[in-house]
């Protein structure tokens, strides 16, 4: 074993020890059950991915540790009731990920991204139970809307309802956009709610078969939009004028002067 492994294994172990005293002699963490432990998951979860979008290495160093406290935390509880393990899970992962990487266990042929993408679906949908349930069944009904949508559609593609070529979605696209347009112009407000969601689906598919993750694009829109308000904030603080008193032309004076400095 190399002395890198060694050390990674030393400090699983230690965290594995850590935990079984936690969980002994620490008041709070004995209390804790998987249902109280969730909310706490998810936002530990969110907070990754913030450091993720920040590209801050060692912001993403401590929330990966925080997210794995949560997986040793939850293994340690399905412990004591005798349920599983840590080993079982680290087990069930590696089989798990053995089996639908056949390109690189087994005798399967994938020379491309897509073709492992779409292995990986079709070895999913023999697993137990998945035919019965159907393609889509793997879609977690909790996720956040617009990442369900990307998924939704990752899937639906996998087992070949997709779009011949991938400008043939701008006309799904430009379609459904006016069928908002039409419900807008007609007031009916059910209506117009449903074909938002129908464009904001479509374009959502139009990313994914441009490779680009919608949710990432737009949180990086939305981080954007914040530091050139807060470009427009401060302008009206050094002019010594509330923001709700300055024109519509001045704020956007301030947020063109943002745009540029951002190009600087």
């Amino acid at each position: 074993m190399s002395e890198m492994r060694e050390k990674q294994s030393a400090a699983l172990l230690r965290l594995l020890d850590v935990m079984d005293r936690l969980r002994a002699e620490c008041p709070w963490d004995r209390e804790q059950t998987f249902l109280s432990l969730r909310n706490n998951t998810i936002e530990e979860v969110y907070e990754l991915v913030d450091a993720i979008v920040g590209g801050d290495m060692d912001e993403i160093r401590k929330e990966l540790g925080d997210v794995l406290l949560h997986v040793v935390f939850y293994s340690k509880i399905a412990s004591e009731q005798g349920a599983f393990d840590i080993a079982d899970v680290a087990d069930a992962l590696c089989d798990k990920l053995i089996y639908r990487h056949p390109h690189v266990f087994g005798q399967i042929d994938a020379s491309t991204s897509e073709q492992v993408s779409r292995n990986w679906e079709q070895l999913k949908l023999r697993e137990k139970d998945r035919k019965k349930e159907g393609v889509l069944a793997g879609v977690p009904s909790s996720l956040p809307a617009m990442i369900k949508a990307y998924r939704i559609s990752q899937k639906a593609a996998s087992a070949g309802f997709e779009w011949k070529s991938r400008e043939d979605v701008w006309e799904k696209v430009r379609e459904e956009l006016a069928e908002v347009e039409a419900e807008m112009r007609a007031g009916r407000h059910e209506a117009m709610e449903q074909e938002f969601g129908d464009a904001m689906f479509a374009l959502i598919n139009a990313a994914r078969m441009y490779g680009v993750d919608p949710e990432l694009a737009l949180e990086h829109s939305n981080r954007k939009f914040i530091d050139r308000f807060r470009h427009i904030e401060q302008g009206a603080d050094r002019r010594g004028v509330a923001l709700n008193d300055m024109s519509l032309e001045q704020m956007e004076e301030l947020w063109q002067e943002a745009k540029q400095g951002e190009n600087v």
